[in-house]
């Protein structure tokens, strides 16, 4: 049997398993089925705890169609739960290995549980090359750009993962059609997270989130990162807000050429897999 833990972070919820106490495995059709939301657990997809050679911890984290993601904001505050209240650490500061480096996290604790976390997500990089777009600049920052069958003007940034940020005037529109001509555009060689932003004003940004892999979410921490150094540079927002998701806020700031979120972690159940259900 496979014990695992259902946690979330504004409405991003994964399915969180200790790889180092026990085997998990990672194929797709395993990743898919628990992720499902009528025949499995339901979630955005699967995260496993690991051991790291030279820091804390290391994370390896999968979408729902069982390809392997970078990082995930929402995910790593709930990584760092999830170590501190199972008790592999007792410290209230983590260097967390992730397939975009490594991420350093500081826990809040209220009544000897983690009740926030905040992340230092790094250096956002404008570079295309980094991203990776296949732009004909080497920044992509307010450009109109054709995807599908419509023009928009769009500001790319990597977040260590590649997302591209447009703003509209009004949030409720139909992202299911809009959202895959972005993730299947040819002008992301390795897809892309689409950000549609509406600027409430210059401390507060209201978002929704087309994942790679995954489809609308209720939240994405990198996501956020991005929509507010977008914003910041295109001298939409001042360099710290507050970002509305679908799920809830996260506090984002930019200072010493660095993104800073803050936000919350929550653990919703528990459970057991049994043999039989994982054997696939």
């Amino acid at each position: 049997m496979l014990k695992f833990t259902k946690m979330e972070g504004i409405g991003n919820d994964y399915i969180y398993f200790d790889g180092i106490h026990q085997d998990i495995p990672v194929n797709k059709t395993f990743i898919s089925k628990i992720s499902d939301r009528h025949f499995g657990i339901g979630s955005d997809g699967m995260i496993v705890i690991l051991p790291s050679q030279e820091y804390d911890f290391k994370m390896r984290m999968f979408n729902i169609d069982g390809s392997e993601a970078k990082m995930c904001g929402n995910g790593i505050r709930c990584f760092a739960k999830f170590v501190y209240d199972h008790h592999l650490t007792d410290s209230t500061y983590l260097e967390i290995e992730t397939l975009s480096g490594v991420k350093k996290v500081w826990l809040n604790i209220e009544n000897h549980l983690v009740s926030s976390v905040k992340v230092d997500m790094g250096q956002p990089s404008l570079q295309v090359k980094d991203i990776p777009c296949l732009f004909q600049k080497e920044q992509m920052i307010n450009e109109i750009v054709n995807i599908g069958e419509n023009h928009y003007y769009l500001t790319s940034v990597s977040m260590g993962n590649p997302h591209t940020v447009t703003y509209v005037d009004d949030l409720q529109f139909d992202i299911e059609k809009i959202g895959p001509s972005f993730e299947k555009s040819l002008l992301f060689p390795e897809s892309v997270n689409t950000e549609f932003v509406e600027v409430v004003h210059r401390k507060y940004l209201k978002m929704r989130v087309w994942e790679r892999g995954s489809g609308e979410t209720m939240a994405c921490g990198t996501g956020a990162c991005a929509v507010m150094y977008a914003s910041y540079v295109n001298g939409l927002c001042d360099n710290h807000v507050q970002v509305e998701l679908l799920g809830g806020v996260l506090d984002i700031e930019y200072s010493d050429g660095k993104i800073w979120m803050t936000g919350p972690a929550r653990t919703t159940f528990e459970g057991i897999i049994n043999e039989e259900d994982y054997n696939v």
